[in-house]
């Protein structure tokens, strides 16, 4: 990290699928690579941990109390990310050893939310190893609300690091034109956009924000192939048989403040791509266009947002006698 200047990672991997232990070690692994390579921050793609619910659009999941349904549904949160419980530990650990910072896609199973739903959450994970946000995504599209419950806003949060100031999103709400101001009037001018994989996402959009922005937009996917299906999970065959060859094929990318491509996108492998980026092309880009800054007009146009962490009970105990 230079003083205008910071290196970041994509690592475009594919879970092992439905395995939350053995994904957060391959992470490890790509987090520790990234640190060799120099990196300051490393990310990786949605619902990455323990990856993403491939097998709903497959095999009949909208068809109600379906004991298929039921217990892909239970081996899913059964093997989802429990923050209060440690299962994030490694990840924080590698990131305080190597002094790097993360961005990780979960299924988080919230103990706040009574622990047997699930959100799809990104993860910000600090250089000294902190968890600073857990961003629940706002609404999953189509076929993940069969899966995954509706996020809120605590989450929407930038954090520092170096010259830069980094937000980010999950897949499609990155297309949600709030989320995004929410960030933008935090400073933010290095923008993750996460996703599970796929160019057909990846290519137009990532562009088109850091066009809006004027910021750099990072966008990191996953992979995802028949043959990452695991023939030891609940109902394997069925999954197998259902699958596509190729279901999630990357497409990470890096647009500049400029819109044009720094990284074009990646597509077909398992990657780690590497990028330097200067904060000296925001600063140029915003002399044009600042749409938080001298292009806005708040006493026109503002947004309120909602931060608190949404929770189903408040609980006042009364104080002790001890």
């Amino acid at each position: 990290m230079s003083e205008t200047s910071i290196t970041v990672g994509l690592a475009q991997i594919a879970p092992l699928w439905l395995q939350r232990d053995a994904t957060v070690d391959k992470v490890v692994a790509w987090i520790a690579d990234a640190a060799a390579r120099e990196c300051d921050l490393v990310a990786f793609g949605e619902a990455l941990v323990p990856g993403y619910p491939f097998w709903v659009e497959r095999t009949e999941g909208a068809k109600f109390e379906s004991g298929l349904q039921k217990e892909l549904f239970a081996h899913y949160v059964r093997q989802s990310v429990c923050i209060e419980d440690g299962d994030l530990d490694p990840v924080c650990k590698t990131a305080r050893d190597h002094g790097i910072a993360i961005y990780l896609g979960v299924m988080e199973r919230a103990s706040n939310r009574g622990g047997h739903s699930l959100y799809c959450s990104m993860v910000y994970i600090d250089k000294s190893g902190a968890i600073r946000s857990v961003h629940r995504k706002l609404m999953p599209t189509h076929e993940e609300r069969l899966v995954w419950a509706i996020g809120d806003g605590n989450g929407l949060r930038t954090h520092k690091l170096g010259a830069f100031t980094v937000g980010g999103l999950n897949c499609w709400e990155n297309w949600l034109p709030l989320p995004r101001a929410a960030l933008y009037a935090q400073g933010e001018d290095l923008h993750v956009a996460i996703w599970p994989g796929s160019i057909r996402n990846t290519g137009d959009i990532t562009r088109f924000i850091a066009r809006e922005s004027r910021s750099f937009v990072v966008s990191v996917s996953g992979l995802m192939r028949r043959e990452d299906i695991d023939t030891s999970l609940p109902h394997a065959e069925l999954l197998i048989e259902s699958a596509d060859d190729v279901m999630a094929n990357g497409g990470s990318c890096v647009a500049g403040p400029d819109g044009e491509w720094v990284l074009a996108p990646v597509t077909g492998s398992e990657s780690l791509s590497v990028v330097e980026i200067d904060h000296s092309r925001v600063l140029e880009e915003r002399h044009s266009l600042d749409v938080a800054g001298h292009y806005s007009r708040p006493d026109v146009t503002r947004l309120v947002v909602n931060r608190k962490r949404q929770t189903t009970a408040e609980f006042t105990d009364e104080a002790s006698d001890d």
